[in-house]
């Protein structure tokens, strides 16, 4: 008698793009964080490069398994909550976590926008099916 093996996970299954995407993404969200820190040497300027980059990784991790997740049939209204989100994020991250923390505020928005940015471009490599 001979035993079957389960074939593993089809490359295209939702948790490898997600997985894959955290990966590339944490990779990507670093090296920006880096170069903008060489950009922002004033005093706080780098602890709030580095706390923008976290936000942004965290948020864009979010949509990005919520994007993965919908329904193919949804997937444009998916990625257009995903946007809507982003925007109402940055604007209490703005409005909020800036002024709270008492951060630099050119230093944190444009690190908290660039990381968005940068990720909500790999999107697309990690929406094929």
């Amino acid at each position: 008698m001979s035993q079957t093996i389960a074939a593993p996970a089809p490359a295209s299954s939702p948790a490898r793009a997600i997985a894959l995407f955290a990966v590339v993404a944490t990779l990507v969200t670093v090296i920006a964080a880096g170069v903008l820190a060489m950009v922002f040497e004033g005093p706080g300027e780098r602890r709030a490069v580095l706390l923008s980059a976290g936000v942004a990784l965290g948020v864009q991790l979010l949509v990005f398994s919520g994007l993965r997740l919908a329904p193919r049939a949804h997937v444009i209204a998916a990625w257009g909550l995903g946007t809507l989100v982003r925007f109402a994020i940055l604007f209490v991250y703005a409005l909020v976590v800036v002024k709270a923390l008492a951060l630099p505020a050119a230093a944190a928005l444009v690190s908290f926008v660039v990381c968005l940015f940068a990720l909500t471009l790999l999107e697309p490599l990690f929406l094929r099916s």
